[in-house]
Order: structure tokens, then sequence, then C-alpha cells
């Protein structure tokens, strides 16, 4: 019988599980473009622009000060950057003095950002705001990528040898969410990620004429993705701003403006952008997605081919990857592909014993792809990493993703969800018990729940399920305060539903399916609301009309049943992708050219109602 083993390309076993390393490092191929090619773009970051030259120097001169400042082989260096050419410049120049990097989104909150510092025992920080960092480790060294900085780093020279490290050193750290209430680190190896890169290059044909798109977060795995194997084979990285990179039809413009012909878009923008129209001229010829389940397929006629990947952080981002094409008589979601080069995918019962084929199991991963573990959790990287003895052959290292999947007639795998509860929400990878274990501490709450819903929003929310203790008064909007200190806005659940006990089954575990949808009659109070229904305010002009019409849009984008006027539309479960739908709801109701970046600027009812009216006035003043 066929088990559920499969594999990207024709491959035999051993093949598979080569211990060659790949030619060079990424930075001997990077260096090889400056000498080769100075001249050529590397990075474009709006009207900044980066020879591979420019480059190689900038990373040197970087290089020396992190080592004159103690940053060597294992250890981490933290770099808190923005999106960026001094993002890219940073994690260079920390790979070139044998170092780790290890990205933190800057809207990490403070405490969790220190948290992760320490937890991977960081020596060094580079960061462009030292300012707003709290309660950092003594012992950490924070360098200030200011205009005074990096002016007195451009007088260094220009030259550094770079370290050659062993494809087993470390290359960089990616911390999630974890399921105890804190963040974990997974190791990458420069094994790994050039493991990755050879693989991408090879499968997309990937060349120095190549312009490629950078729109993932610096903390989510997906940006080494877009950067170095790019840069490697001497194509141009284009830096996308975060008004462009979170907006599909702006997105769609900028892609065909910049001539990208690679592009990596996470899933939700991606499908929307399956579904857009494409001028001739555009030269996208691979879209690249993941990051959540893949729902659509392309229609015919598009100027590119869609690309569907699958990977955990801990198997360096891609672990498997498929074209998808038009098909309008598919039964089902397009399947994930198949493993990369260098990798096998497994499909394993609880006793890791291979499922007959087209059966469900756990999909686990072996090969060049497997990250070396978790930064200081020996306990928890002997659990996930695990070694697997087959009928036949050597014994494999195994990661197990705790996804269910099964392996269709095609050889392709079909994706069936979480075997636990670590979900994906707007491309971050969360684990549903760092946000319980949060909302537990929280005073007043005695039970709580979470879980992922797909009927309160367009796209999948986190709606969170609250016990409050006797007398208490739990308010949605103070929740939501707490979480957003202590986590990243996509850990925030969007709705907050009193219950008088949390449902439980027969064993006595949580009962998922007898949570209710959230209602007008379940939900915590957000605040006490202050803005009347429109049919209430005499005048349609009035400025009460106006911002009684505007929350009414921002309370049915969220499912709430009203909303305060100074509540902040971010804070009280919106995000970006709802902020596209709001802004486009608000050029509707009054015919303004309301903006994303405005509601970004004017969050709130009152100062959305007073950008409309000056809007308005603008108007009628031409």
């Amino acid at each position: 019988m066929q088990s559920s083993l499969v594999q990207l390309q024709p491959a035999t076993h051993e093949k598979a599980f080569s211990e060659s390393a790949p030619a060079g490092s990424i930075c001997e191929r990077i260096a090889l473009r400056a000498i080769t090619d100075p001249g050529r773009s590397a990075l474009i970051d709006g009207s900044m622009r980066l020879s591979f030259a420019e480059l190689e120097d900038r990373s040197n001169q970087l290089a020396a000060l992190l080592r004159d400042a103690g940053a060597e082989s294992e250890q981490c260096v933290g770099l808190l950057l923005d999106r960026s050419a001094d993002f890219v410049v940073a994690a260079l120049a920390v790979l070139k003095t044998g170092a780790a990097y290890l990205p933190l989104d800057p809207a990490t909150p403070a405490d969790r950002a220190a948290f992760i510092l320490a937890d991977a025992g960081a020596k060094i920080l580079l960061t462009h705001r030292r300012a707003v960092l709290q309660s950092l480790p003594a012992d950490l060294r924070v360098i200030e990528l200011d205009a005074s900085a990096s002016a007195s780093i451009a007088t260094s020279p220009a030259t550094f040898d770079a370290v050659v490290p062993d494809p087993s050193c470390l290359a960089c750290v990616i911390y999630t969410s974890g399921s105890t209430g804190q963040p974990k680190g997974v190791e990458i190896t420069h094994g790994n990620l050039l493991n990755l890169i050879d693989w991408h290059c090879d499968a997309f044909d990937v060349t120095a004429s190549d312009k490629a798109s950078q729109v993932a977060g610096v903390g989510f795995d997906a940006a080494g993705w877009e950067i170095w194997p790019h840069l490697t084979a001497g194509a141009s990285v284009h830096i996308a701003d975060e008004m462009t990179r979170r907006s599909p039809q702006t997105l769609r413009d900028w892609l065909v403006a910049e001539g990208i012909t690679i592009a990596f878009v996470p899933t939700v923008l991606a499908e929307q952008l399956l579904h857009s129209t494409w001028p001739k001229e555009t030269r996208l010829r691979r879209l690249l997605t993941g990051a959540d389940t893949l729902h659509r397929r392309p229609s015919a006629g598009l100027p590119f081919v869609l690309v569907n990947n699958y990977g955990p952080t801990e198997c360096t981002v891609v672990s498997t990857s498929g074209t998808v094409v038009p098909d309008a008589a598919a039964d089902g979601p397009p399947s994930i592909g198949r493993a990369i080069a260098n990798a096998v995918a497994l499909i394993l019962d609880e006793s890791l014993r291979p499922t007959p084929a087209g059966e469900a199991g756990e999909l686990c991963m072996a090969g060049a792809l497997v990250g070396r573990g978790y930064r200081n959790r020996p306990e928890l990287t002997a659990s996930k990493f695990v070694a697997y003895f087959p009928a036949s052959g050597p014994s494999m290292r195994i990661y197990r993703t705790g996804d269910r999947a099964r392996l269709l007639p095609s050889g392709e795998i079909a994706f069936l969800g979480r075997l636990d509860d670590q979900v994906k929400i707007r491309g971050y990878r969360i684990e549903l018990g760092e946000i319980i274990s949060l909302l537990d501490r929280y005073p007043g709450i005695e039970a709580s729940a979470v879980i992922v819903r797909n009927d309160v929003e367009a796209d999948a929310a986190l709606v969170a399920y609250v016990v409050g203790a006797r007398d208490s008064r739990l308010i949605a909007g103070d929740i939501r305060a707490f979480l957003a200190a202590r986590v990243p806005d996509y850990m925030v659940p969007s709705r907050f539903v009193a219950l008088s006990e949390l449902p439980m089954t027969a064993n006595g575990k949580l009962d998922k399916t007898a949570l209710p949808a959230p209602d007008a009659d379940n939900l915590l109070p957000g605040a006490t609301p202050v803005v009347a229904a429109p049919a209430m305010i005499e005048g349609p002009d009035s400025k009460l009309a106006v911002e009684s019409k505007i929350a009414a849009v921002v309370a049915s984008l969220l499912g709430q049943p009203s909303v305060r006027r100074d509540d902040n539309f971010f804070m009280i479960g919106g995000h970006s992708m709802l902020g596209v739908q709001l802004v486009a709801r608000i050029r509707d109701a009054f015919g303004v050219k309301l903006t994303l970046r405005q509601l970004f600027t004017a969050p709130t009812v009152a100062a959305l109602s007073a950008e409309v009216a000056r809007l308005t006035e603008q108007l009628l003043s031409k």
C-alpha cells in the first residue's frame, strides 16, 4: 500500500537527505554580486536606491561596529527596525560577523520585546526607536541607528572579513506565539536558509533581471524569504511602504508601477488580487502566497502564475509549494503542493506510522529545511523535533507540524487544519493558549476561551469567551487595552462574549461547538454608547448626524451594537483589512476621498467626522 510520503521532484531517498551543504554563504554570494555588477540596484526603498556595491559597503561598515561591540557566532543581535533598507543592511551586517539576527516588529509591545531579547540572550540591539523601549536587559548594548549614528558608521572602512559560517551555525531566530503565554524562538541555520534560497531560485527561475517585492512584516519569517534569494541572485528587492502593503488595489498598482516580476503576498490580500483587473503592461510573472488557507483559485487570463506555499517557521518558511491553476469546476480549496527540494513530507498517525494514501494524519517534515529547534527550550524541542524510523532506510529527524493533511491522488497535499489550537490570523501564527493565559490573568475573569470564527467578519476573526467573577463588571475596551499592551494587535480578539460558564463535553473538555456566535445579547459592553442613531438627529449635515452615521458604519463592520465617539477603531477590534472597508464605505456615504493613511491618523469617530467635514468643505469651496 502506498504510504503518505511525498516529494516535490522525483528523487532518491539518499538525495533528499544529502548532507552536502549548498555552495557559498549568503554573505559571499551578495559580495560576489557587488564585484561582478556593482552598479546594479539591490534595494529600492521609496526614493532611496542602494546598489550592490553600496549594500556591501554599508553592511561592512556596520559589521565592523558590531564586531567591536562583541557580536560573534551563536549570539543573537536584535533588530528592532522598520521595514526598510536599513533593516536589510543590518541583517546582512549581523550575518557577516557570524552572529544571528533576531528580527522584532516595531509594533511589538515594549514588555514583549524586552522578554524576547532576554530570552534569546541578545547582547546587542540595533533600533530606530530607543526612546520607546522599557525594561531592557541590563547587559544589552543598544545602538540607535539615527542620523548621527549613521553618519559616524559611514566614516568606517568599507572592508570587512566576513565570517564563513558552517551550515550548522545559527543564522537567525524568529519568535512565534507560544502556548504557555510566552513567545518561543525558532533557531534557523545557514544551511536551512541556503536550502530555501537554492530551491526558490531554481523553482521560480530567478535571475538578476528580476524585481522582487518586500511586503511582509520584519518579524514574519516570510520577510527573509523575500530578501535573501533575490539578493543572492542579483535581483533587486523593492520595499513597499506601509499603506501600499495593506490595500489590495494600492498594492496592485504599486506592483505594476515598480515592474515587479516576483511577489509574495499574504493569502488574505492575494485572494483579492486574483479577482482584480490587471493592465497589459503588468510584468508580474509569479505571485507567491501563503500564511493562511487559500480558498480561491485564480481566474483565467491573469498575467501571472499563482503559487500556493505552506510551511511553519520551524521548517524555514516554505515546506511545500504548488502552482494553482484556474479550475472553476474544482471541488475544495487548492492544495498546498508538494515538498520542496531536499525535503520530504510525511503524513503520520499518532504512533508516527505512515497513514494509508488518502487518509488524514499529522503532516511532518524532514530534510534540509528542518530548523535546529527552539531557543533555550530543550524539552519543547525534544517533543516537536523527533526521530522517525521508516520501515526501510535510515532514521530521519522530523518536525511535527501539528497540522492535519492527507495525500491527494495527484501526489499533492491537502491541508485540513490544525490538530491543536494554533491558528493563523492575517498571516500571523498564533497560539490561542497565549491569549487565554493572558485573559485568565485579567482581574474579574474566572475562565476564558478563544476560538477563530468565520461567521462574524469577512475574514477569520478571533472571538474571546469570558466568564466573569461575581459582581465584576467587565468592559471589552478595558480588556482590549490590557491585551494590546502585552501582545501584537493581531492577537487581540475582535469580539468578547460574556458567558455564565464555559460549555463542556461529557469528558470534561471545552465544547467548542457549543460556544455561541456573538450577538447583541451576549457581547460584553464596549463602554456606554454616546452616539445616537442617525434617525434621532435633526439635520442630515449636522455634526452629530455625521458622527452618528460614521459610528453606525464602524459598529456594523465590527459587529458591535454601538461605539463611542472617542473609541479608537484599531483598539476596539479593527485592523488594516477592515480599515480598507471602512474607508470605502465613508467615501461612498459622504462622497469624499478619504484615505487609509487618514484613518490611521484619525482613528476615532470624532476625528473621522472632523476629517469628513474638512474634506467636504474643500469640495464645496471649489
